[in-house]
């Protein structure tokens, strides 16, 4: 971090890093749980979920990115076992046992809102007291919050097609 960094800021800069790196963990694992449920989905919609599945592993991956350069440049690691990412993390991952394309978004949209509440804690944790962290975190939240409302529609569209569909067949 630069003289001018480290003056302007009013954090811990430990606690800042340990949050910064539990985030970090949960970027990965949040990656891994969109790929994996992007090879194994089945059911309706499934072609188009499955490329949503993609593009927000791809977001949370450049999440990861942006958390490490932030790390670094506050003079700290990114955690660099796979094995801390589970130890350290309050968003975990959550095994997709059942491949059904509503058990999938269920449960990732479970994962965004336990991110969006991990980016909420940091950006009132630095809100004029890092400008760069809570830059940083926003932009992350931002995208988070984007991700809720994706799965929250694709569940109501899922619901109303079946509900639909049990209407037509009467």
């Amino acid at each position: 971090m630069g003289q001018s960094a480290k003056k302007i800021s009013k954090l811990d800069n430990k606690e800042l890093l340990d949050i910064l790196n539990r985030a970090y963990g949960e970027e990965w694992l949040a990656y891994y749980q969109y790929w994996i449920g992007s090879q194994i989905i089945s059911g309706p919609m499934r072609v188009t979920v499955q490329e949503e599945f993609m593009k927000h592993a791809k977001e949370e991956l450049e999440h990861a990115g942006w958390l490490a350069t932030r790390i670094i440049q506050l003079g700290g690691t990114p955690l660099l076992n796979p094995a801390e990412w589970m130890e350290k993390a309050r968003c975990g991952y959550e095994t997709p046992n059942d491949d059904f394309v509503l058990a999938l978004l269920k449960q990732n949209l479970d994962s965004e809102r336990c991110a969006i509440a991990r980016y909420q804690q940091i950006c009132e944790m630095c809100f004029g007291k890092d400008f760069e962290t809570f830059d940083v975190s926003a932009r992350i939240l931002h995208q988070e919050l984007d991700h809720e409302q994706d799965w929250e529609d694709f569940i109501q569209d899922l619901q109303e097609g079946a509900d639909y569909a049990k209407k037509a067949a009467k």
